[in-house]
């Protein structure tokens, strides 16, 4: 446990009221949507920039890791504390401090929910692109810290694309602030995109300034059923090879399917139904059924059952409605669920799910994927009990054949969740020495006690 004057001094910076170390709320945020605990030594709650500085300066003076947090949704142990270390909540910093309609930006705390963000925009008619399956809950500061995206990004891309500045605080207790406010800059080195997806490892951020954009007038929506997994796939390759960019190109394959049949969700897909995709446009409304014909047009083709198009909430609600309760179907299958989000090229994404139904296989243990297939990125959910030791030395074998197949194909580890305690150990699979020792070297200039969340991101 921390030592009295640790604990003295982050009251002092803090105040009393802002400082916990209580059993029951270190218990609290003692873990992400990870399975591990660890228990924090204590738990902090800023309220302002300053006292992010403040407790900084405490936790260098007395050598205290810290593990930041935003609504600890991450699925890879962002926000898992390390042993010894003080978790700081950034829950209390929820000012909107600026909202700028004509310059379409938002200056915004850390612990404001996404959501809420695109639904200030949209009342002036922007909105804000990234759309992580979190929003209604995750704070603007965890999607800053794993980079979150969600199934818009196939077309307005992720959160990293949308920071035009931070305000943050290093791991020396020094402020800085990073980008400007217009959407054109490049002076100096571009360090708001190198903080965005570091994890917390660099700096605590306190302030974004967000990029947002004109609202679409309206959406439509395409579910369409096929024979099997390799048809939808091809289709996604053809549909990203024409000129209409859907603002949604959502996969599920036959084992996602498998699960909801039980839920009453897949009752209107036609007999024969292996794999779905959910496919989205939006735009100006006059230029919808334009857009959908051509989407029509590149989805047709082999292995194809059936395609429903919607214009209105109700009917594309409806269409929705199977991918909508996936989540909850999947977790019926084992008590533990291993998402990983791996991305490989479009082009490879047939054959990389035909290799997971192969390790599926040889491992013996189910593995449902579905995700955001224009960007390539799916979640590959490795099923499991936990308490069976052999079933989990499986799964990690699973895991591990899924990662050299991803590098293998040309992709990347982690799409959108980030890499936390979960991944760090597969990342020499993906950089090389040389760049991992640069990446080390920039941890160090910007942190160089290791006090900000230890033990993420890369390898011992």
């Amino acid at each position: 446990m921390l030592s009295d004057a640790a604990l003295a001094a982050f009251r002092t910076a803090l105040g009393g009221e802002r400082v916990f170390d209580d059993a029951a709320t270190r218990a609290l945020y003692s873990s992400d949507e990870t399975p591990r605990r660890v228990d924090p030594d204590e738990v902090l709650f800023p309220g302002s920039h300053d006292d992010v500085v403040a407790l900084m300066r405490v936790a260098v003076e007395h050598r205290i890791a810290l593990t930041p947090r935003g609504a600890g949704s991450g699925n890879v142990g962002g926000a898992l504390p390390s042993p010894g270390s003080v978790v700081v909540s950034f829950e209390c910093m929820r000012r909107v401090h600026a909202f700028d309609p004509v310059n379409r930006l938002v200056v915004v705390e850390p612990g404001v929910v996404t959501e809420e963000i695109d639904r200030l925009a949209r009342g002036a008619g922007l909105f804000y692109p990234p759309d992580p399956g979190s929003a209604a809950y995750s704070r603007i500061g965890g999607n800053l810290a794993m980079n979150a995206a969600g199934p818009r990004a196939v077309k307005y891309g992720v959160t990293r694309d949308y920071v035009l500045g931070l305000r943050a605080v290093t791991g020396t207790g020094e402020e800085i602030r990073t980008g400007c406010r217009t959407t054109k800059g490049v002076t100096g080195y571009d360090l708001t995109r190198l903080i965005v997806g570091s994890g917390g490892t660099l700096a605590l951020i306190t302030e974004a300034t967000l990029k947002l954009l004109p609202a679409p007038e309206g959406v439509a929506t395409l579910r369409v059923c096929f024979a099997g997994n390799r048809a939808a796939l091809e289709a996604v390759g053809r549909v990203m090879r024409q000129a209409v960019t859907p603002c949604a190109l959502e996969f599920m394959d036959q084992h996602a399917i498998d699960a909801i049949r039980p839920t009453g969700a897949a009752n209107d897909l036609p007999a024969g139904t292996r794999a779905l995709l959910m496919v989205e446009a939006d735009g100006r409304a006059e230029d919808l059924p334009r857009q959908i014909e051509a989407l029509q047009q590149a989805l047709a083709g082999d292995g194809l059952l059936e395609m429903r198009s919607g214009f209105d909430r109700d009917a594309i609600a409806q269409l929705w409605a199977a991918r909508r309760s996936l989540s909850h179907a999947v977790k019926r299958i084992a008590p533990l669920k291993i998402n990983e989000d791996i991305v490989v090229p479009v082009s490879a994404l047939a054959d990389f799910v035909d290799f997971i139904d192969h390790i599926a296989d040889a491992q013996r243990l189910p593995i449902v994927s579905f995700g955001h297939a224009g960007n390539g990125n799916l979640h590959v959910n490795v099923m499991v009990d936990p308490d069976d030791g052999d079933a989990l030395a499986r799964a990690h074998l699973a895991l591990e054949s899924i990662m050299l197949r991803v590098i293998a194909l040309g992709g990347t580890l982690s799409g959108e969740h980030g890499i936390g305690t979960e991944k760090r150990k597969f990342v020499p699979l993906e950089i090389a020495p040389a760049t991992l020792e640069l990446m080390r070297a920039i941890k160090r200039q910007f942190d160089p006690h290791g006090l900000l969340n230890p033990g993420k991101l890369f390898p011992d």
